[in-house]
């Protein structure tokens, strides 16, 4: 078999699915599931409408209409505000957009008339992660601007937190999110459908038995694919956090000095390389680097350690056998690694359906930090 290649096993995917749909429907709350990660995998797609999903959620335009080329024809948001260059592209193939501009809402308004769909739109809020989202205290004028625009449709409010600045969800500021649903309410005297209350960052809150007010969705992806919350990346009980494995191929052993000799500039991917000086080693060096995937984000096996990655080799030592070359190395991934490993060309991704066990309560462990050599 190929490699670098990404493993998937898809039922696993849909048990971690089916397992967070049927805990949060105890709570009050839908999810959606987001399959930007996967690079808008039909496979990983019908995975989880099979597991209870009813709605998916993309980031890009282009996984959107690869979604509804492949058959998807169930509600698919764009989870990102949209472009202006792609409104029509948008009104096409998306049901519902999440946005914050009115500049845009007013484009979307025209191509939806002129291709005569309504279109859905949640308007996001910001709520202390400054990424995206309509300052509160502006949400009343521009909730009163999209419901004189023929085309769209209100279908609620959203926020995102924890993503850029790591701001978590908590009892105060979910609440907030409710407070503000109830005030566009009573003030336009309509129902709100869909008040998103964020991410897998908002599971700890879910699941901590306060009060979920007005908040009925939740966009999960990496909770799903990778079984952790997103806070501290914790493993979430009675899910797999094996359902993607990546798997490398050792390209050369060598017994070599652990620390570099001659002047010493920066790397081939800027960076200045600090090595302590541990005598010689047997060094592997497998084929992946950081054009396919974020090193960082790399979990080994255990006993195999890190020492170094540029963009086309990954360096590891290995303290109870040496990995001569041919061998295939298996790797648990953090979001970072999976999101360029699916993105990547060069990584076949290979779809599995076996059996599975129950899952084990496993720790993550943090992959340990390295330098970027040329």
């Amino acid at each position: 078999m190929t490699a670098p290649r990404i493993e998937i096993d898809l039922r696993k995917i849909g048990h971690n699915a089916s397992t967070l749909v049927g805990r949060l429907a105890t709570r009050g709350i839908e999810v959606t599931g987001v399959t930007k990660a996967t690079l808008g995998s039909p496979h990983i797609a019908r995975q989880l409408l099979a597991a209870g999903i009813r709605s998916l959620g993309d980031s890009r335009i282009e996984n959107i209409e690869a979604l509804r080329k492949a058959g998807m024809a169930g509600s698919i948001a764009l989870i990102r505000s949209p472009m202006p260059s792609q409104v029509e592209r948008v009104i096409a193939s998306a049901d519902i957009s999440f946005n914050t501009e009115l500049s845009v809402l007013r484009l979307l308004s025209q191509a939806a008339v002129q291709a005569n769909r309504s279109h859905g739109v949640i308007l996001m809020v910001e709520l202390g992660d400054l990424r995206e989202g309509i300052m509160p205290t502006d949400l009343p004028s521009v909730v009163h601007a999209v419901m004189e625009l023929p085309g769209l449709t209100l279908q609620g409010i959203g926020t995102n937190l924890a993503c850029h600045s790591g701001t978590s969800p908590d009892a105060s500021n979910m609440a907030q999110l409710s407070a503000l649903t109830c005030t566009i309410e009573s003030t336009f005297g309509r129902r709100l459908a869909t008040i998103s209350g964020g991410n897998s960052a908002n599971l700890n809150w879910a699941f901590s038995g306060q009060d979920c007010g007005r908040v009925n969705d939740l966009r999960l992806g990496e909770s799903i694919l990778l079984g952790c919350e997103t806070l501290h990346r914790c493993p979430l009980d009675g899910l797999y956090t094996d359902a993607i494995t990546l798997v490398a191929e050792v390209i050369e052993l060598k017994q070599k000095p652990s620390k570099p000799w001659g002047a010493l500039a920066q790397t081939a991917l800027g960076t200045k390389a600090k090595v302590a000086d541990r005598g010689t080693v047997w060094r592997s060096i497998l084929a992946i680097g950081c054009q396919d995937c974020d090193p960082l984000g790399l979990e080994p096996p255990p006993g195999v350690e890190i020492h170094g990655a540029s963009s086309d080799h990954l360096i590891v030592e290995c303290a109870q056998a040496h990995l001569t070359v041919g061998t295939e190395v298996r790797f648990q991934l953090q979001y970072s690694a999976l999101l360029q490993a699916m993105t990547s060309p060069f990584v076949a991704k290979v779809f599995l359906r076996d059996e599975v066990r129950p899952p084990r309560k496993r720790r993550r462990r943090a992959p340990p930090k390295l330098a970027a050599h040329g």
